[in-house]
């Protein structure tokens, strides 16, 4: 059984590469956090990703209608699609329409998602989620509760960012889906947990400008000096202890495969 909630605490809701796999679904993760914003403290929670079939995990593990904010790291459909469902979930609940809360993501969002559900872009969604572009987020980050977050352009094929959040004097860092880049250094600066994607495999003839390897990984986890590196996004392709082993040889500290349900206290 999981404690009682004190401070940050990430859920992995799935974490599964670039489509469901037998045993997760794919990229989406819940951050939770005790918070008082003056109306009394609660638990606030912001969704990290979306991705196909995640949604069935968020109702399993933490509250669905208990979202503060979705942060989508990019459009693709393993990191955003489950937002469809989610939809319908906030839109017709017994219990009437849910409050609007905010989806930020890259610029076109509200278009990608009124498209993905075939409704017309106007008002696609609009009516249950505020679509906000990175792009307009101010220098300082967006705030949502206790959750400070900044979003840094990273190297794929489609516009993506990385995602860095600070709640309780903690770091999370989310490469999102990313070729190596310098970028990732100040997203992941001082990190207590890394969240990378580990796509791909040294010793392959790997695809340029799309994904990182477990090696590569590990190489950001110790130039970053991250406490504690999870190796999410591993595709269902591979098997996943030999990835682990792989980052291993890079990074000499705590280093971890995500598993859904997995949870880890800031």
């Amino acid at each position: 059984m999981t404690g009682p909630l004190t401070g940050p605490r990430l859920t992995v809701l799935g974490c599964s590469g670039s489509y469901p796999g037998p045993e997760s679904p794919a990229s989406s993760y819940v951050l939770e956090a005790p918070f008082d914003d003056g109306t009394g403290e609660r638990t606030w929670r912001v969704l990290v990703d979306l991705g196909s079939g995640a949604l069935g995990n968020l109702q399993r593990y933490s509250d669905p209608l208990g979202i503060d904010a979705v942060l989508l790291s990019h459009l693709h459909a393993d990191h955003c699609l489950d937002l469809c469902g989610y939809y319908v979930m906030r839109k017709y609940h017994p219990t009437g329409q849910q409050p609007v809360i905010p989806v930020w993501g890259p610029e076109g969002t509200a278009g990608r998602m009124a498209r993905a559900y075939d409704l017309p872009e106007d008002p696609g969604m609009r009516e249950e989620f505020d679509f906000l572009d990175w792009v307009d987020a101010p220098a300082e980050g967006i705030v949502v509760g206790p959750f400070t977050v900044h979003a840094t352009e990273v190297d794929h094929p489609v516009l993506a960012y990385g995602l860095r959040i600070e709640v309780g004097g903690k770091v999370l860092a989310y490469t999102g889906d990313t070729g190596p880049c310098a970028q990732l250094e100040r997203v992941a600066a001082g990190a207590d947990l890394l969240l990378a994607e580990a796509s791909f495999r040294e010793g392959v003839e790997n695809p340029p400008n799309l994904h990182l390897t477990a090696a590569e990984c590990g190489d950001l986890a110790t130039v970053t000096g991250t406490a504690h590196l999870v190796l999410t996004h591993i595709p269902p392709w591979y098997e996943r202890e030999p990835q682990l082993a792989e980052a291993r040889t890079r990074f000499a500290g705590r280093c971890s495969l995500a598993e859904p349900g997995m949870t880890i206290d800031l």
